[in-house]
């Protein structure tokens, strides 16, 4: 009986040794993901690439070869086309990328990530992007003046029915 005691004490013990060490760890040593009078900027967002780029028209001998009910005038191509970003902070480039349409096919969405740390204060950002291979220069471009604060999350997102979002 008296062992049995023993092994309870000290199991006890050990545990309390274990919840203490957690408990200091999760608070002590202290660790930040932006250093000190930095900011964070993301670039973040999906779009897929404009699929009306691979579209041609049918001739009239090969809709002639075909059923009435399938006589479409555009075929078009299943797989999207890449979409190119750029990120310019205070007139020097950042950020160029391609990125290619996700899925198996090709036909999903392509996926736009970057974060940058950058220091506390005022800065310009330029963002622009290029969603159809057959534009000449980009389909959308927006530049703001932006005043980052330390530790702020800063994160430019884009969205179909406004283009950019800086928030």
């Amino acid at each position: 009986m008296k062992a049995r005691l023993h092994h309870l004490a000290m199991g006890g013990g050990v545990t309390l040794l274990l919840f203490a060490g957690v408990a200091w760890l999760s608070a002590a040593p202290t660790w930040r993901s932006v250093p000190e009078g930095s900011a964070l900027v993301r670039l973040s967002f999906t779009h897929s690439g404009d699929s009306s780029a691979r579209c041609r028209d049918r001739t009239p001998e090969e809709l002639a070869k075909l059923p009435p009910n399938m006589r479409q005038t555009q075929i078009c191509e299943r797989r999207r086309p890449a979409i190119y970003v750029e990120l310019e902070v205070d007139g020097a480039p950042v950020y160029a990328a391609e990125s290619p349409p996700s899925g198996l096919a090709g036909s999903g969405p392509s996926r736009i990530y970057e974060r940058l740390i950058l220091p506390a204060g005022s800065h310009s950002l330029t963002v622009r992007m290029r969603d159809n291979p057959q534009t000449n220069g980009f389909d959308y471009e927006v530049a703001r003046q932006v005043d980052l604060k330390p530790q702020q999350s800063f994160v430019i997102d884009f969205r179909n029915d406004v283009g950019f979002v800086f928030k």
